[in-house]
């Protein structure tokens, strides 16, 4: 790199303009965090001299480079330096990076507190810790829930999705973060799943009976390794391969979900709270289509229908037969299913009071959505889902609903985590006055090692800790949520 300048001006010269470059890079790395970025580049003390005397000639020039990702430098015509990869905050959102091009009102948004912060990375910690080798994270089997040592169980696709979603949602992606080695691991094992299963089977793995598949249902796995797949597809484009690679997969997991959908719109082979794993397979369907998969809108739409007719609007009642009579469980896919809806419903109430079309009090309501420009059956289809929507919200954040089974367990979070995300979508500001209620509940009960477990059915460390760190970082996520409940 520097070889070819001294060809073309003075060996002094160049000699000038390598010790210039260290000059600014010794500059950069002494205002910089010594533990985040290493330069190993002064190794004796003449190299020093020159540094200092180049730093001087240049009149206290300062130059700070951001890195990406590993990097070398030349160090002398036949030796090169590994530069270490920015290990910054763990919580610094990867839109950060690159950040979306999308207007959010600032009052919207709802930092993380630092008591939060610390309880996510103490819990990101433990589970870098519990990988396996093969890149796979496992919860244990329903029928030796006493074994919780991470690396006593098999790995299973379930458990290894929720812990690769926490470490995206906390800032780490395929080539940026503190936890790139493990992501790429894990995402390389969920792609050996899905590609190591026939196509007629329904779900992705052999395994059965483990304990996500027992409370959650037995196509789980498939469900949110699909989840994982579409969120990771914001983050290949540096691998044209695996890019084409991860939407393959991802199709033939949208696929087996479709598959397995019941004519009333719930996932086959439900589990002890199946309405939960019909809950986040409308999440899939819903997330993958908003990428540009191709996506059945009927069934995506049966889906939404289950989870709503769960909830009757009338009397308030909920329907908690698939929810293992919880209401907690089906009241937070109700709200989540028709947040979209109702955010449309009332953005449209509002644009037609901007235009004067209708008064400033003028309520959601068939005749105010059809005044601003509905159909009758579009008024009646996004009426009825703000009215569930409003009304589910209220009883999912009911202290005595969010207590469900009477204590947490793993079922319990995933509920808070469709809450939350509900609310998100939905452009509901109450969303923050939630996060600060099941954020201290949360926080409550973390494990002195920064885990979280639970307490009835689901009691995994590993799915409960990766299921919290995902609740608690929502934050992170909300640029893309928010994107996600436009219509």
């Amino acid at each position: 790199m520097f070889q070819t300048p001294s060809k073309i001006m003075p060996q002094s010269a160049a000699n000038f303009f390598i010790v210039q470059v260290y000059g600014i890079q010794f500059i950069a790395a002494s205002l910089s965090n010594n533990s985040h970025r290493k330069y190993t580049i002064m190794k004796n003390r003449k190299l020093f001299t020159l540094t200092l005397v180049a730093m001087f000639l240049m009149g206290g020039t300062v130059a700070i480079v951001a890195f990406s990702g590993p990097k070398t430098i030349v160090k002398a015509p036949n030796e090169t330096v590994m530069l270490e990869p920015v290990k910054g905050c763990v919580f610094k959102t990867v839109f950060n990076e690159d950040p979306p091009k999308r207007e959010l009102d600032p009052g919207f948004r709802h930092p993380t507190p630092e008591n939060a912060l610390k309880a996510v990375n103490k819990g990101l910690k433990w589970l870098a810790t519990a990988q396996h080798p093969d890149g796979g994270w496992g919860a244990g089997s329903h029928s030796a829930q006493d074994i919780i040592d991470p690396h006593a169980v098999v790995p299973d696709p379930a458990t290894t999705a929720m812990v690769s979603m926490a470490i995206m949602r906390s800032g780490t992606t395929l080539t940026n973060g503190m936890y790139t080695t493990q992501l790429n691991k894990a995402t390389q094992y969920i792609l050996k799943c899905i590609e190591n299963t026939p196509d007629e089977q329904l779900n992705i793995t052999d395994l059965t009976s483990t304990q996500i598949q027992s409370k959650l249902g037995g196509n789980i796995d498939v469900i949110l390794s699909a989840q994982f797949l579409t969120n990771l597809l914001d983050y290949v484009g540096h691998d044209v391969n695996l890019k084409k690679r991860v939407e393959k997969n991802l199709n033939v997991c949208i696929q087996k979900i479709q598959r397995a959908q019941g004519s009333n719109g719930s996932i086959t082979n439900a589990g002890w709270a199946g309405v939960l794993q019909s809950g986040l397979a409308g999440t899939v369907l819903e997330t993958a289509q908003s990428k540009g998969m191709v996506v059945d809108s009927v069934a995506l739409e049966k889906s939404r229908q289950y989870q709503k007719d769960n909830y009757n609007v009338n009397t308030g009642t909920v329907d908690a037969e698939d929810g293992a009579g919880v209401v907690l469980y089906s009241v937070s896919n109700s709200t989540r299913s028709s947040a979209k809806e109702s955010r449309k419903a009332d953005e449209v109430i509002a644009d037609a009071k901007k235009k004067g079309v209708l008064a400033d009090s003028a309520p959601v309501t068939v005749d105010n959505l059809k005044k601003a420009g509905m159909t009758e059956e579009e008024a009646l289809k996004y009426n009825t889902a703000n009215q569930i929507y409003n009304s589910a919200k209220l009883q999912a954040q009911d202290k005595g609903v969010m207590s469900g089974f009477g204590n947490n367990g793993g079922e319990e979070f995933v509920s808070f985590l469709q809450t939350g995300e509900s609310l998100v979508i939905g452009k509901d500001y109450s969303w923050k006055k939630w996060y600060d209620d099941v954020s201290a509940t949360l926080l409550n009960i973390q494990n002195n090692d920064g885990t979280w477990n639970g307490h009835h059915c689901i009691t995994s460390h590993v799915f409960c800790t990766a299921t919290c760190i995902l609740v608690l970082s929502i934050n992170n996520d909300i640029d893309a949520l928010v994107a996600l409940g436009k219509e």
